[in-house]
């Protein structure tokens, strides 16, 4: 079984091609979990909609409470981390993470970076060592195998890994680099783009990345065991 974790981070409500200005990051993740569920109808999907219900920003008070060791902390702090806890929970209970994101302005939306703050975490997902010198960060996750599907959306073009613009592209970056320090680093990606020109550009590139979902779920589905070998 496949646990999957489904976060949409786009502003827009709805999907791309069901309701005027829906979302096309929405659209894309929505395809992929339909798809793998048509596949795999008894693999559990949990959803946090990070768009409609952004987790609270790192501020002193999360700082003050993470960085109080656990034993000394009052409820207060206690309280301030339960949310972080939760999406740190979510995030090492799942197999798959399905992150439907837009680029904003060169980078990620503030309710998915806030998401990162949220499971970065010292003693939780990453280990800080300074015995090792200098390379004192240790990954947790690295106990079984997570694989992540990025589905993204940009006004512009030509912003894959190696094309002309993409320099100017920093979410699919920044999430290798986040979730590759803790220890994920198996992260694929399929983009709309084009959204600024709408149109025939627009409408080629939603069906190429469409196609793209549809070949990447079979991929997915090919590497993945339809049940757990027993323990010799």
């Amino acid at each position: 079984m496949t646990r999957l974790l489904h976060l949409d981070a786009s502003a827009r409500p709805g999907h791309h091609g069901v309701i005027a200005h829906g979302s096309h990051s929405r659209a894309l993740s929505h395809r992929f979990v339909t798809r793998w569920r048509a596949a795999r109808p008894d693999d559990p999907v949990r959803y946090r909609d990070l768009g409609a219900t952004p987790p609270q920003p790192v501020d002193h008070d999360w700082i003050r409470a993470e960085f109080t060791p656990r034993d000394r902390r009052d409820a207060q702090m206690v309280a301030r981390l339960a949310e972080s806890n939760a999406l740190v929970d979510e995030l090492i209970d799942s197999d798959l993470l399905v992150i439907g994101a837009p680029l904003y302005n060169f980078g990620m939306p503030v309710p998915l970076k806030a998401w990162i703050d949220g499971i970065v975490r010292i003693g939780r997902t990453v280990l800080f060592d300074p015995s090792r010198g200098d390379a004192p960060y240790v990954p947790l996750l690295t106990d079984k195998p997570r694989r992540v599907v990025v589905l993204s959306s940009r006004g512009g073009h030509g912003m894959d890994e190696g094309g002309p613009l993409a320099r100017m592209n920093h979410l699919e970056p920044h999430l290798r680099t986040a979730l590759g320090f803790i220890g994920i680093d198996d992260i694929h990606g399929v983009a709309v783009e084009h959204q600024e020109f709408g149109g025939e550009r627009l409408a080629a590139s939603v069906a190429s990345a469409n196609a793209g979902v549809d070949a990447l779920v079979d991929t997915l589905l090919a590497e993945t065991p339809t049940s757990v070998p027993a323990a010799a």
